[in-house]
């Protein structure tokens, strides 16, 4: 395409130039000895033709066009599942209900062979349903505690413990490893890495999981274990923001209550979401957490003014905002999980993470479903979610193609590697 756009500019401006020299007086044979004290110009006055460039064809706004309402919707949700192998639950939300992607928790995975099949039967599924977008495979692979890959898989080390070598190199290095490992199983995103502040140490969720204390730690760090990632075509998504460093409540169980006001955030929490977004971060994942100061009365996941105001218009990021798990227990204390969803999507979030229960993520799509019919989310809000979500995919190359099985023995042998230092 870039091709014959140009070829056409040139075509075009070749063009002008002959009908320049057309235009100038050939009659007379004395022309090119003119006075230099001539008043009048030698460039014809006559009307240039003015060239029009075609208008390049958006293929993922046709491509979201062409999508039914079940199809957006379902690209808008993703959701968790049981077992090892594929059960007819997870079969009929991706038949059915067409959702755009599937999150991984320890209890799905046992080995690199075992979680290779189960990737490739969901991506099967996907394919001879008629998917028109490949679907987003995903798990929490930080490393430390939080780690989601086979035990055969070489284990990765805890944030805190590359934050604390301080070499941005090595935190490349860890995240390349990390990407190489996922991409080895057949997952393609990675709810990583966390660039929260820890500055609380008393916090009950974080702790480890950060890069360290400092908001310049945690930028570097982070950010580079973030481009190590991408490094391998996996995508990762940031998190948790607007900062889940200094809580003294975990929002699996409650609602974290930050008091910090806008100085304050934007010198320490924003500034590691603000240095990812800077290098191009695909996915922002929006905590459960109250900032009370921004918007005393509702979560940030489901806050206009949090995402909207800060994320969006301050930070400039203009990527796909996820929630975290809307099955935790900030949001249960909060609203019921179909209207907190609902509300979700009209504050800016994109996709609505639904990690456990099947009834509660039949909910999330019925209620995202009856709120579109009804216009109480506009088409228009709609359409732009998932043309982000559509472009994610495509800019990743996504694929339902199968995932050939990895040599663990190769592959643990890299991450080792990676993980000298």
């Amino acid at each position: 395409m870039r091709f014959h756009r140009f070829s056409f500019v040139y075509a075009a401006a070749l063009f002008l130039i002959l009908l320049a020299g057309c235009s100038t007086n050939h009659s007379d044979s004395n022309a090119s000895a003119a006075p230099p004290s001539s008043t009048h110009s030698s460039v014809s006055t006559a009307p240039q033709p003015v060239v029009h460039e075609q208008p390049a064809v958006d293929q993922i706004a046709d491509l979201v066009a062409s999508m039914s309402l079940t199809e957006k919707i379902g690209q808008m949700v993703l959701v968790g599942m049981d077992g090892t192998e594929v059960q007819p639950e997870i079969s009929s939300l991706i038949k059915e209900r067409q959702v755009g992607g599937i999150i991984l928790y320890s209890n799905n995975i046992v080995s690199a062979s075992q979680t290779n099949k189960l990737v490739n039967g969901l991506k099967q599924i996907n394919h001879d349903a008629g998917g028109k977008l490949p679907l987003l495979l995903s798990a929490d692979q930080e490393g430390g505690r939080v780690s989601r890959l086979p035990k055969e898989i070489t284990s990765f080390p805890a944030s805190k413990t590359v934050g604390s070598t301080n070499d941005t190199k090595y935190a490349y290095q860890v995240g390349t490893a990390l990407g190489e490992a996922m991409n080895a199983v057949g997952l393609n995103t990675d709810f990583a890495p966390v660039l929260d502040v820890n500055t609380n140490p008393k916090n009950p969720v974080i702790g480890d999981r950060a890069f360290g204390a400092t908001a310049k730690v945690v930028s570097s760090m982070g950010v580079n274990e973030m481009l190590g990632i991408m490094s391998q075509g996996v995508i990762p998504a940031v998190k948790h923001f607007p900062g889940h460093g200094d809580t003294s409540v975990d929002s699996h169980f409650g609602l974290p209550v930050v008091n910090h006001d806008l100085q304050r955030l934007r010198s320490i929490e924003f500034m590691p979401f603000s240095s990812a977004i800077k290098e191009g971060v695909p996915i922002v994942m929006v905590g459960h957490i109250l900032m009370s100061k921004l918007d005393s009365n509702t979560p940030a996941s489901m806050s206009r003014i949090v995402i909207q105001n800060y994320l969006r218009s301050e930070l400039k990021f203009d990527g796909v905002v996820i929630t975290d798990d809307m099955t935790m227990g900030a949001v249960e204390k909060f609203k019921a999980i179909g209207p907190a969803s609902v509300q979700a999507v009209l504050a800016g979030s994109d996709i609505i993470l639904v990690g456990h229960d099947l009834t509660q993520q039949q909910a999330v799509l019925n209620a995202l479903m009856t709120a579109a019919k009804s216009g109480k989310i506009p088409q228009s809000v709609i359409d732009a979610s998932v043309y982000r979500i559509a472009k994610l995919k495509e800019s990743f190359n996504l694929s339902d193609q199968p995932t050939p099985l990895a040599n663990v023995s190769t592959l643990n042998h890299h991450i080792q590697t990676a993980l000298k230092r």
